[in-house]
């Protein structure tokens, strides 16, 4: 790809604003291999040189992927021309070409996953890759170990194919007393929890998505907040799931 000048590279792995990149390289605190490089105009290959910050080795990569605490009340999609969108969540970066990895629905809170990277979208919300995707259900009255069953089983929801087996366990009661479970599914569809539960009696009354994947959901991240994926975090991303 040739070689770019630090300060953009340092802007494309987003570790600040250009205000706050120039700040850093003038501090001393980048380095290219061994040398610690001081001027933003300096030029390196991103596929043969290897850049650190604060000692901590940077991956190259121009495409964003940005981990948001959802809200309630936002809608998970670019465009909305009623409600609030997550995109219009994030102040001070670029967000042309962001889209979600799957959809939360609007009174869902939770982990989800912004990022112009399509192929890894696809990668991540294909049924046939089977990807976990974990969820917090609390329910407005006690459920039975029948109704466990029937979803560890698949259920009907009224398309055409039971749900895929899904994982689920009981957890503490929360603080109003109702019951709690711990629910994995491995495929997206429409409202697919709140189906799933209904289908067996039940009323979910609040939902938190709290992994995808090997992704867990950072809860330093206040209702609203985000942050950028770690190099790790990537390409845990990408290997995750069935072949």
């Amino acid at each position: 790809m040739g070689t770019i000048r630090l300060d953009r590279y340092l802007a494309d792995v987003h570790i600040g604003s250009r205000k706050q990149i120039k700040e850093f390289i003038r501090e001393g605190r980048v380095r290219i291999g061994d040398a610690v490089v001081t001027k933003g105009e300096e030029h390196l290959d991103p596929e043969e040189d290897t850049v650190f910050f604060d000692d901590k080795q940077l991956q190259y990569s121009k495409q964003r992927y940005i981990m948001l605490n959802k809200p309630a009340g936002v809608v998970s999609a670019t465009k909305d021309g009623l409600s609030k969108t997550v995109i219009g969540l994030l102040k001070n970066i670029p967000v042309r070409g962001l889209s979600p990895a799957g959809r939360l629905d609007k009174d869902t809170e939770g982990l989800l996953l912004l990022t112009d990277d399509g192929p890894l979208i696809h990668h991540l919300i294909s049924p046939s890759r089977k990807v976990d995707k974990c969820y917090e259900v609390h329910l407005k009255e006690e459920i039975s170990d029948e109704a466990l069953t029937t979803l560890r089983e698949g259920v009907e929801i009224g398309d055409d194919s039971k749900t895929l087996p899904a994982d689920v366990k009981r957890l503490a009661p929360d603080e109003k007393g109702q019951p709690v479970l711990e629910l994995i599914i491995r495929e997206g569809r429409f409202h697919q929890i709140k189906r799933m539960l209904h289908a067996v009696g039940h009323e979910v009354v609040y939902l938190k998505r709290i992994s995808m994947g090997p992704l867990a959901l950072d809860e330093s991240l206040p209702p609203g907040g985000y942050r950028y994926l770690s190099a790790d975090e990537i390409q845990a991303l990408k290997t995750a799931g069935k072949e």
